[in-house]
C-alpha cells in the first residue's frame, strides 16, 4: 500500500484493516471515530447556539428601534387617540425583552455545558433533549415576535 493512499479509504475500512493487525489498535481507532463524531455534533450545536444568540440580539435592536418610534408617536399632539395602543405595545416590548434575556441566558448556559463536556465520552441524550426544548422555545418566540412585528408595523403605518 502506498502511504499517501491510506487517507482515501473510509474510516471503517481502515479500522477493520487495523483490527487484523492488532486488536488494541482497532479499539483505539473506534475511540477516535466516536470522538470525531462527537466533535462534529458539538460544533454543529455550538454553531446553532451562536446563530440563535445573534438572532436574539438582532431582535433586541429591533425592539430598541420600535421603542424610539413609539416615543416619537407619544410626543405628538394627537397621541390621545393612540395612547392605549402605545401602552400595549410598550408592555409587549418589555415582555419581549424579558423573554429574549431568558433565552440568551439559556443559550449561554448551553454553550457553557458544551464547552465543559468531556469530549472523550459520548454526549448523553440529556444535552440533545435540552437542545430540542430550547429549539422549540426559540421557534415559538420567533413566531410570536414576527406576529408582534407585523402588528406594530401596521400601527406605525397608521400613525407615522
Amino acid at each position: 500500500m502506498i502511504l499517501g493512499q491510506s487517507h482515501l479509504r473510509p474510516l471503517k475500512q481502515t479500522c477493520s484493516e487495523i483490527k487484523s493487525e492488532n486488536k488494541f489498535v482497532k479499539y483505539k481507532c473506534k475511540t477516535e471515530n466516536s470522538m470525531q463524531t462527537e466533535a462534529v455534533y458539538s460544533s454543529d450545536l455550538t454553531f446553532n447556539l451562536e446563530i440563535w444568540k445573534r438572532e436574539l440580539k438582532f431582535h433586541l435592536s429591533e425592539l430598541d428601534m420600535f421603542q424610539k418610534k413609539l416615543e416619537e408617536i407619544a410626543g405628538r399632539e394627537n397621541s390621545g387617540q393612540s395612547s392605549l395602543d402605545l401602552e400595549s405595545f410598550q408592555n409587549k416590548i418589555l415582555i419581549e425583552r424579558d423573554a429574549i434575556g431568558k433565552l440568551l441566558h439559556r443559550c449561554r448556559a448551553k454553550l457553557g455545558n458544551l464547552h465543559s463536556a468531556d469530549h472523550y465520552k459520548n454526549i448523553n441524550g440529556q444535552i440533545q433533549y435540552e437542545k430540542r426544548s430550547l429549539y422549540e422555545d426559540l421557534r415559538h418566540y420567533i413566531k410570536l415576535h414576527y406576529d408582534f412585528k407585523e402588528n406594530i408595523m401596521d400601527f406605525f403605518l397608521k400613525w407615522l
